[in-house]
């Protein structure tokens, strides 16, 4: 009794303990209150003086017992709740509540969370949101006597986020509308915490845009003014208004218009700012095609004008242009007598090397052999070192004679000739001796140029031994740098020289100077003015022949008695310049991987197959491609190929790789060859991802190149490609543009200026497995105007007709793995109005009646105009069908 004292005297009277201690429990299944178990009396007291909404619902009668916070819950049936039955107050719920009672009495607890119920509690139906916890409590014997349920009423708050909720949607529907993506940044323009209209618009994740990291979906170029701006404007509290390029969700860069005002507080404090981005990319679009409409008319207008001035001077000056037309006629036929003169002996002097290089490897390979037999023996390694020193001087030869004759392998770079130039410097200086004043004039700006910097190096130093030789070691040598440009006029008097942008090294001394007859035979291989002994004649010529198969050109002024000028025309390069590689140059070693030696040369296969075996490598040999194809396909695991370019029989050596390649996908492949032949050389450049090893090589030069090659290998297989996206080369064109490398027609104009036609530029996806005519007749498309992306094989073309808008696809018929007709009836599958263009040899193309009309065949070899005429046939049937 004391104790039952005390906790009464601490009880805090309430509405509901005062209904508690007065209301008549004997009429309910609780009886008397006399009676009740001290379990009973706990639970009863501690709803009674909870805080929180609490209600017990006792018995198999379900008697109501809560708290004063219930009574806003009971709102109307409070007081009579109050010892009341669950279903006789709430009849309204009493299907959800009997439910519930009946999991609570077998001893579930159960919660619920924003759960709505229909009630009439305040005389009137209302929908009202709870979470509700149920709870089994058992009575004084061990079984379960009720359920006691905590509410909280969430209303309001439910209300009030489903409104805002939908506020939102209706404001995304208009910001939709407009194209346009809300976001919002802290009050130092920095974007915080989540921005979902942002992640949607870029893709960016919730770490990358935080800050500032919002500025890497902005294309590069435009992120230094857009965050410039923005910042301006923070700091300014004033409105941001700009337009930058943003990288969306697609993958693909669009414009938008900008706009972001600060929110201020009653205390005029920045509190956030909040802005809008409005995608205007088809706006812009639209007004950028009608100012280049605009800008065409307007160039049609000058070009009548500009024809309609030339005719009128030409008729004004036509006998002495006429007698120009014939001198300029006159000097193109003398310098292309003396370009294909040069040509010839070019030709002749290749294949003289190529049999020469061959003979060196022998001799080469066999005196390095030689020379490890005989360590210790003085007499015999000085001998073997001076015919070692000879055949360097024949090789050195040969290269000369491949250099002039243009059939070198040039690894070209992009070079930066002022800081080369200047690199060489000390060189010179040596070269030349002191009598020599060096004097070096750089023009500002100077382009890059693409170019061989081991060669250039060479064609400088030859160039500079010659001044000092004409100058007898007393005078001045000049070298000067800067950029120009050849246009039509001096291209048509001078036989293959490209108009365009040249990088020009002039080479100028006061010696003695050339007469006429001399200057013409000064390329000439062994030709010299010097005495017998005191040159190869060779000088001149390597540098003649060099800078042509880099795509320049090469003119020499001269007077006797005034010196003489030699100026190089080095291609332009619009590419940064490339990062110059350490040359690894310590101590050799060999390997013990597995060769397959593949040499049609009796003694040149014998000589490296003895020097790869001395290195340590198991070595398997082959006297022809066909041969070897055999050996590969045998199974014998084998880790490199090295191979021989120039092969007799119907395989070549570049096939050979690739089947082997196809068979051994982890093979190493390297090739040898003292001339190329441009099997895998083409334009004067060795072939992207080949590895070439000239002959004649030193055993150091073997080894080196072989573990250069099979570590290749080994990051290559470390690092696999990602399948995912196929190599495809796409130049994009605005329509009616001429390619920026199209020679130019005569009289200045462009060549689909020269032959006007009724033209529609097209996407065109050109499929060829052949590099030579891929590039070629993407060259072609891109003159007349058209956007072309290219692929070299149908696997790659389907990804691309997948994300290209392609209306036009030009194809070979024979292609490795899917052929052309089956590739044409995938791209119809994908995009019925597809043009196609068959491109064959074979002048007939198999079930050709089963594509569409828009089809067209198109025979090799075609030139421009039938290229032309096909792709205007199958794009204008294709637009006929749309």
């Amino acid at each position: 009794m004391n104790d039952s004292a005390t906790s009464r005297s601490v009880t805090v009277e309430t509405e509901t303990r005062r209904l508690l201690e007065g209301f008549d429990w004997s009429t309910t299944s609780l009886g008397p209150r006399e009676g009740w178990s001290e379990r009973v009396r706990t639970v009863v007291d501690t709803v009674v003086d909870s805080p929180v909404a609490k209600v017990l619902m006792w018995g198999p009668d379900h008697v109501m017992i809560y708290n004063d916070a219930y009574i806003e819950i009971a709102g109307g049936y409070h007081p009579r709740a109050f010892g009341g039955r669950v279903p006789e107050i709430w009849p309204e719920i009493w299907n959800w509540n009997s439910r519930i009672l009946e999991a609570g009495f077998r001893g579930e607890i159960q919660s619920y969370d924003d759960q709505l119920l229909h009630l009439n509690r305040n005389g009137a139906p209302e929908d009202v949101y709870f979470d509700l916890f149920y709870t089994p409590v058992r009575d004084g014997t061990g079984g379960i006597g009720g359920v006691l349920c905590t509410v909280l009423e969430k209303t309001d708050r439910v209300v009030a986020e489903r409104e805002t909720a939908r506020s939102n949607q209706r404001f995304r529907a208009a910001m939709d509308a407009i194209h346009g993506t809300i976001w919002t940044n802290s009050a130092d323009g920095r974007m915080v915490g989540e921005q979902p209209g942002w992640a949607r618009l870029t893709g960016q994740g919730f770490a990358d845009y935080q800050g500032l990291g919002w500025s890497k979906a902005v294309h590069p170029d435009d992120v230094p003014a857009s965050v410039a701006a923005w910042q301006e404007a923070v700091d300014n509290r004033q409105t941001f208004d700009h337009e930058h390029r943003v990288l969306v969700a697609g993958g693909e860069y669009r414009r938008f218009a900008v706009r972001a005002v600060p929110i201020v507080d009653e205390r005029g404090v920045v509190h956030e700012w909040v802005g809008v981005h409005t995608d205007v990319e088809n706006m812009r679009a639209y007004e950028d095609s009608l100012r280049e409409h605009a800008e065409m008319l307007e160039r049609q207008v000058r070009h009548r004008q500009r024809a309609e001035e030339q005719l009128r001077q030409l008729n004004e000056t036509l006998e002495s242009r006429v007698v120009e037309a014939l001198e300029e006629r006159r000097q193109a036929q003398v310098a292309l007598a003396q370009s294909q003169k040069l040509e010839t002996i070019g030709k002749l002097t290749g294949g003289v090397a190529h049999d020469f290089n061959n003979l060196l490897q022998v001799v080469s390979g066999n005196l390095q052999l030689l020379q490890r037999d005989l360590i210790g023996d003085e007499r015999a390694e000085r001998r073997i070192g001076n015919a070692l020193a000879g055949v360097a001087r024949g090789s050195k030869l040969a290269s000369q004679l491949l250099a002039f004759g243009r059939r070198q392998a040039l690894e070209p770079k992009v070079v930066n000739v002022t800081r080369f130039v200047r690199g060489m410097d000390d060189m010179l200086r040596r070269a030349l001796g002191e009598g020599i004043e060096i004097e070096t004039v750089v023009g500002g700006g100077l382009w890059n140029t693409f170019i061989d910097p081991t060669q250039i190096e060479n064609a400088l130093l030859n160039l500079a031994i010659n001044a000092r030789d004409a100058m007898e070691g007393q005078g001045k040598l000049t070298i000067e740098l800067g950029n120009t440009s050849l246009d039509d006029t001096y291209a048509r008097t001078h036989a293959e020289v490209t108009p365009g942008q040249y990088v020009m090294l002039a080479v100028s001394d006061t010696g003695c100077g050339m007469s006429a007859d001399i200057i013409e035979k000064v390329f000439e291989p062994f030709f010299s003015t010097k005495a017998e002994g005191k040159g190869s004649g060779l000088g001149l010529s390597m540098v003649y022949g060099f800078v042509k198969q880099s795509g320049g050109h090469v003119k020499i002024y001269s007077e006797i008695g005034h010196g003489t000028t030699i100026k190089l025309y080095l291609p332009r390069a619009e590419q940064a310049e490339d990062v110059e590689v350490a040359v690894d140059t310590g101590p050799i070693s060999g390997g013990s991987e597995t060769v397959l030696v593949v040499e049609d040369d009796d003694e040149v296969r014998a000589t490296v197959v003895e020097m790869l075996t001395d290195l340590g490598y198991r070595v398997l040999k082959a006297v022809d491609a066909q041969s070897a194809l055999s050996v590969v396909e045998s199974g014998i695991p084998i880790d490199i190929l090295f191979t021989d370019v120039v092969m007799p029989g119907k395989l070549k050596s570049p096939e050979l790789a690739r089947k082997a390649k196809q068979r051994l996908p982890n093979l190493a492949v390297l090739f040898t060859s003292g001339y190329t032949e441009n099997s895998i050389v083409h334009g004067g450049r060795l072939d992207a991802g080949l590895e070439l090893l000239s002959k004649p090589y030193t055993r150091e030069a073997l080894a080196r190149k072989f573990r250069h090659v099979l570590a290749n290998r080994a990051q290559q297989n470390v690092r696999k490609p990602d399948v995912g996206a196929p190599a495809l080369a796409a130049e994009v064109l605005s329509p009616g543009a001429v390619h920026p490398d199209a020679p130019a027609a005569p009289g200045g104009a462009t060549p689909a200026q020269a032959a006007p036609r009724h033209f529609q530029p097209h996407t065109v996806l050109l499929v060829e497995d052949d590099a030579l005519i891929r590039m070629n007749t993407a060259d072609m498309l891109k003159d007349l105007g058209h956007v072309v992306v290219e692929a070299d094989s149908a696997e790659d073309a389907l990804v691309a007709l997948e994300t290209a808008p392609v209306d036009v696809l030009v194809t070979d018929v024979n292609l490795p793995g899917m052929s052309g007709p089956d590739l044409a009836r995938r791209a119809v599958a994908l995009k019925p109005r597809i043009g196609i263009v068959f491109a064959t040899g074979d002048r007939h193309v198999a079930g050709l009646e089963d594509f569409p009309a828009a089809t067209a065949l198109l025979p090799k070899p075609y030139g421009m105009s039938d290229l032309d005429k096909a792709v205007a046939k199958v794009g204008t049937q294709s637009r006929a069908m749309a």
